[in-house]
């Protein structure tokens, strides 16, 4: 059976294995809000495979760059606003391409295209 890649199925110790840590160190991270899994109604935590892929992401910081978990922290929070922002950046380009494919710009918006790279500019005295 395939889960989705945010599908909470895997227990602590499963992923402890498959990763070759200490449950502990799950719990751990969990305390340091690197890592937020899912609870099952009897509070049993389940991890998906985008927390699994965000641990090994932890454990290379960790392990094979010597960074902390206060870094750990800090990287992972700028690694989800520069996603963040190249989401917007991409929403933008297909908005932008709609307009130009559609000759239309919508009432709050403006559309400037430039003709030429090279522009003039006179002042007068």
């Amino acid at each position: 059976m395939i889960h989705q890649y945010d599908e909470p199925v895997y227990l602590i110790s499963i992923v402890a294995k498959v990763l070759d840590i200490h449950p502990q160190t799950l719990r751990q991270y969990e305390r340091e809000n690197l890592v937020t899994p899912s609870r099952s109604n009897g509070r049993i935590r389940l991890y998906s495979q985008r927390d699994i892929d965000r641990i090994k992401l932890i454990l290379r910081l960790t392990r094979e760059l010597g960074v902390n978990l206060a870094g750990v922290d800090v990287i992972l929070r700028l690694k989800e606003n520069v996603d963040n922002m190249e989401q917007d950046i991409r929403d933008l380009k297909n908005e932008l391409l709609r307009a130009k494919n559609s000759q239309t710009v919508s009432h709050d918006k403006a559309l400037v295209t430039k003709k030429s790279i090279y522009e003039m500019i006179i002042f007068e005295d």
